[in-house]
């Protein structure tokens, strides 16, 4: 098997989490932020791009406010903004939505993307199923990841809930969901990481049931 081209992609991981309107819950979030820097560090090590994403809104915005504290990254991912390979401002959940990014990892010759950042419910399966159209193979690294708690009008769901289903649910079709330190690992051998698949996950999910 071919070796994968990787670039690892730290989505959103703003002030905004932390001191915002959308703090992280679960997975714990400094531990989260923690293993973000971790794999920046590992990428770095291993001559791998580092992208990093921000999400950008107007001024006038509750939250991610152009402009604003809540706006910057967090300052563990601060710290390796200047030696960034690729930086990205968003607008839209995705990615890759009204952004350069596919036609930058293209020229890069990347053909597995790694995500880390936030959330969980909403970025990163985004960014995660935009991929599947577009050809790139996905790894999401869990530890390295977060939820929030929701509630609504259609049901409600804790922290915990909502990033382990999503995990489940991502690793079923969309990517290869690993932690940090098997990922890493996988970085100093060149290795693909495997995924399950829905039909296997179905058969799974009946059995264990």
């Amino acid at each position: 098997m071919t070796a994968p081209k990787r670039a690892l992609i730290v989505i959103d991981a703003q002030q905004e989490y932390f001191e915002g309107l959308l703090p992280i819950q679960h997975p714990d979030r400094d531990t989260s932020i923690a293993r973000i820097d971790d794999a920046i560090q590992a990428a770095k090590q291993a001559g791998i791009p580092v992208v990093l994403v921000q999400h950008e809104l107007p001024a006038e915005s509750p939250v991610f406010a152009s402009g604003s504290p809540t706006y910057d990254n967090h300052l563990a991912v601060a710290a390796h903004e200047n030696h960034a390979t690729h930086r990205v401002h968003k607008k839209f959940s995705s990615i890759f939505a009204n952004t350069d990014l596919a036609a930058w990892l293209r020229e890069q010759s990347v053909d597995t993307i790694t995500l880390v950042g936030y959330m969980t419910n909403n970025c990163v399966v985004a960014s995660a199923a935009a991929a599947e159209p577009l050809n790139f193979a996905v790894e999401v690294l869990s530890d390295a990841t977060g939820a929030i708690d929701l509630a609504n009008e259609a049901g409600r769901a804790s922290a915990q809930q909502v990033h382990e289903i999503l995990m489940a649910l991502l690793h079923s079709n969309w990517a290869s969901v690993t932690d940090t330190g098997i990922w890493t690992t996988a970085l100093q051998t060149d290795q693909a990481l495997a995924k399950s698949d829905l039909v296997t996950s179905a058969t799974q999910g009946r059995t264990n049931a």
